[in-house]
C-alpha cells in the first residue's frame, strides 16, 4: 500500500500537477479531473483535508465511510486514514490539504482536533448540507483559493483566518443538523475507539501543569497502555494496523509538531520548551529535536523566523 508523506508525493500519487507549497494546498475538483487517477488503490496520506463535492458520480472510500450522503457533502480525511476511489470524470467542489507543520507554524491552530473533532480519524463523518451552507463554504472556498494563488507575502496568514473561518461554520453545521460525533456502535467496538483514546490522550497529557505534573513517562507507549488499560503490544499492533505508524512514532510526532509550534510563536527558550514537553534534560530534548528534523531547535527558530 502507497504511504505519502509529503504533498507532492500525494500529488504524484494520484496524477495531478504539484502543489505551489509544501505544506498547504487547494485545489477545484474539476481541474483534478483532467489528469487525476479516477480508479485510485488504497493508501494512506499525514495530512489533513477538507472537501465539498457539490457534483460526482462513483464511489469513494475514506477510512470506514464506504457509504457518502447523496446530496451536496462535506467530507475529512485525516492523517493515516485509508482512502481510495473508483469514481466519474466529472466531479465538482473543492478541497484543502495540509500537513503538520502548517499547524505548527499557525497561531491560530492550538488544540485543533479537540476544537474541531470531525478532523479526527475516528470522527470525520461526512455531512450533507443544504444549499445556503453550500454558497457559504464555496464563498469560503473561493477566497483561499485566489489568495493562495496571488503573490501576496503575507497570504497564509490570510489563508489561516479563512480555514478557521470554515472550520468553525462545519461545526456550527454539525450542531444545527443535531448530527453526532459519535462514531456509530458497530465502529465504536472496533480498534478505532482505542486509537482515537490514544490520541485524545497524547494531546491532553502535554497540556499539564510543568511545575506540579512533570512527568517523563508521557513519552512511553507502556504510560498511554496502562491508562487504557491494554498491554502496550496490543496498543502497538492497533495502533500500526490503522496508522501504518507505531505507537512510540506517533507520540514522537506530536511532541515534536509541538516543539515546532512553540519554536516558531513563543518566546520560551529551548531550555523552557524542553520542560514545557516533560524532558528530563534540555540536551535530551535538542538531541531529539535535530534527530527528527535534522536541525538544531536555535536553528529552526532562527530559519523559520526569516
Amino acid at each position: 500500500m502507497d504511504h505519502f508523506r509529503t504533498i507532492e508525493q500525494y500529488c504524484k500519487g494520484i496524477g495531478i500537477s504539484k502543489p505551489k507549497h509544501s505544506e498547504f494546498d487547494i485545489r477545484r475538483f474539476e481541474i483534478n479531473m483532467k489528469t487525476v487517477n479516477l480508479k485510485q488503490p488504497p493508501f494512506r496520506h499525514e495530512f489533513y483535508a477538507i472537501a465539498i463535492k457539490v457534483a460526482g458520480g462513483g464511489k469513494a472510500i475514506s477510512g470506514h465511510h464506504t457509504d457518502f450522503p447523496t446530496g451536496y457533502t462535506i467530507f475529512f480525511n485525516s492523517p493515516y486514514q485509508i482512502l481510495s476511489w473508483d469514481i466519474l470524470p466529472d466531479w465538482e467542489g473543492f478541497y484543502i490539504i495540509f500537513n503538520q507543520d502548517f499547524i505548527s507554524r499557525s497561531s491560530v491552530f492550538n488544540n485543533i482536533l479537540n476544537r474541531f473533532p470531525f478532523l479526527k480519524i475516528e470522527k470525520d463523518i461526512p455531512l450533507e448540507i443544504g444549499q445556503k451552507q453550500v454558497d457559504e463554504v464555496l464563498a469560503i472556498y473561493e477566497s483561499i483559493y485566489e489568495e493562495y494563488h496571488s503573490n501576496h507575502k503575507d497570504k497564509f496568514q490570510i489563508i489561516e483566518s479563512q480555514v478557521l473561518l470554515l472550520l468553525n461554520y462545519i461545526k456550527r453545521y454539525f450542531k444545527n443538523t443535531n448530527t453526532t460525533l459519535d462514531v456509530p456502535e458497530e465502529i465504536r467496538k472496533t480498534d478505532l475507539k482505542i486509537l482515537g483514546r490514544f490520541q485524545t490522550l497524547i494531546e491532553t497529557s502535554f497540556f499539564q501543569d510543568i511545575d506540579t505534573n512533570f512527568d517523563s513517562k508521557l513519552h512511553s507507549t507502556s504510560f498511554y497502555a496502562d491508562i487504557l488499560n491494554v498491554h502496550p503490544n496490543h496498543l502497538n499492533t492497533v495502533i500500526k494496523q490503522i496508522t501504518g505508524q507505531t505507537a512510540k512514532q506517533l507520540i514522537q510526532n506530536h511532541v515534536i509538531n509541538l516543539a515546532k509550534s512553540r519554536l516558531i510563536n513563543t518566546q520560551l527558550s529551548v531550555k523552557e520548551i524542553a520542560y514545557s514537553l516533560h524532558y528530563e534534560s534540555p540536551n535530551n530534548f535538542s538531541s531529539f529535536f535535530k534527530k527528527m528534523t535534522g536541525k538544531t531547535p536555535n536553528y529552526y527558530r532562527k530559519e523559520s523566523n526569516i
